[in-house]
């Protein structure tokens, strides 16, 4: 199957411009200016935006209690055509076996291309050693938690700074949830001793400062370990700032916000609804911010010192009635995580293009191509002639509103509800298959493709091999 995409304004990360797309054999093959070609199938996008399908670099499919990657149709319908997930480590398996089990769930069953991320749960020498191993399998990022003390995901300092040791070696990106595990652990007794157990205090049991240190922490960690670091999910000033020091230090340090730390607040864990647990919705790791910080959170995409910006998707099992179920009573019982995947590309268009937060080109940037840089897929993220042909055709003029009812998330409940929609993706394309159509999903499931992602990515740039 041959594509044509016609007359389209098409956007990069350095302008942008009309031409034609045309796409051979899953590829991007010409671009220019009125191509004279003949196609199986011709799209005019005169009036509208043409730019690289969405790469979201932090999603949990069947990890934290997730939702499968037979939901991963919200991805397509909301322009994003590549995922990397989390394959977590249960306690006695091999690194490598766990991240072949989880590709085996997104087989034949994905409906957009995906890449892992490997997680160390058990970490032992053995473990340690499987690092090395990483590359061969096509993965080239690791992640530890320096939080959740007490359960599997929890990693102490002597183990992240072995893991960075190794990493720096094989050209694998060290990223970490930075908090400290230790004081919510202390924090979160307490308030629940003091009988303070709705949802609003699950921020004051992670408060700004425990995710401030872990990040200098981790930083520090990441310098004495002579090791790429890229910080995950930020949301405090702090964090932010600690990681813009670090790299105007020379620090090949870099981090990512996720779409809720820009526009969810402390006030929606505040929310008690008509059964005084409404906030439960909201309840993820960091916790939502007083605003301040989300300001800054936007200030850092703005100046780069934040690169990309991932849903941290994570559609749980069970939804909001789940939620009350096991945390009724207990905001430290509530399940972490909410759906976002597919409201990533409205929230950051309607709320930073729209407002004049984000230009066009840095939308591209955060979007698509550093998150794809990062994780080393050099033919993801762009549209350049020989890359793959995940394209996007985005209708600016639409308006209209966020909603669970148009949501494939596969849960009961949508943390951006309500919220407007300037524009929506109106034709989304993987390998140039159509895939989504207008806030529908139109594509054939399973047709996603598992990524090889290339070691020594974004992080390692500039570091001396």
């Amino acid at each position: 199957m041959s594509l044509l995409i016609k007359n389209g304004t098409i956007l990069s990360t350095t302008g942008e411009y009309v031409a034609d797309i045309y796409v051979e054999n899953d590829v991007i093959s010409l671009i220019g200016k009125d191509l004279n070609v003949k196609a199986d199938e011709v799209v005019d996008a005169a009036g509208k935006y043409v730019f690289p399908g969405g790469v979201d670099e932090h999603v949990h499919y069947g990890s934290f209690g997730g939702l499968l990657f037979d939901t991963a149709d919200a991805a397509a319908v909301g322009g994003t055509t590549t995922i990397a997930d989390f394959a977590p480590q249960d306690a006695g398996v091999p690194l490598i076996e766990a991240i072949e089990r989880q590709a085996a769930k997104a087989k034949g069953t994905c409906s957009v291309d995906y890449a892992f991320h490997g997680i160390i749960m058990d970490p032992k020498d053995s473990v340690f050693e499987e690092i090395r191993k990483l590359p061969e399998i096509g993965v080239a990022t690791l992640k530890l938690f320096m939080a959740y003390k007490g359960s599997p995901f929890y990693c102490d300092d002597e183990a992240i700074f072995k893991a960075m040791q190794i990493a720096r070696d094989y050209g694998v990106t060290m990223m970490v949830h930075a908090e400290n595990g230790d004081i919510i652990n202390v924090l979160q007794k307490q308030l629940v001793a003091a009988g303070k157990t709705d949802p609003v205090y699950h921020y004051y049991s992670r408060p700004p400062l425990v995710e401030t240190e872990a990040t200098q922490r981790a930083i520090a960690l990441s310098e004495l370990a002579e090791s790429p670091l890229f910080v995950v999910h930020v949301s405090t000033r702090g964090a932010m700032e600690a990681i813009r020091d670090a790299y105007n230090r020379g620090l090949p340090v870099y981090g990512e916000t996720c779409t809720h730390y820009l526009t969810l607040n402390l006030e929606n864990l505040a929310k008690r609804g008509n059964d005084g647990f409404e906030g439960a919705k909201y309840i993820c790791s960091p916790a939502l911010r007083p605003q301040e910080h989300l300001d800054a959170m936007w200030e850092g995409i703005q100046r780069g010192w934040l690169t990309a910006v991932g849903s941290d998707h994570c559609a749980n099992t069970g939804g909001y009635e789940g939620a009350k179920k096991k945390g009724l009573g207990n905001f430290a019982k509530v399940p972490n995580g909410a759906p976002g995947v597919q409201d990533r590309l409205a929230m950051l268009w309607t709320q930073g293009v729209e407002t004049g937060r984000l230009t066009k080109q840095k939308f591209v940037e955060i979007f698509a191509t550093a998150p794809a840089r990062m994780l080393g897929l050099p033919h993801k993220g762009r549209l350049d002639i020989g890359c793959d042909a995940d394209i996007v055709v985005y209708d600016p003029a639409y308006r209209g509103k966020i909603t669970n009812a148009a949501s494939y998330h596969g849960t009961d409940y949508n943390a951006f509800e309500g919220f407007p929609m300037h524009g929506i993706p109106e034709k989304v394309y993987l390998r140039g298959t159509l895939m989504a159509a207008a806030g529908k999903f139109v594509g054939a499931k399973g047709k996603g493709r598992r990524q090889r992602c290339q070691t020594y990515g974004r992080c390692f740039e500039y570091v001396s091999r």
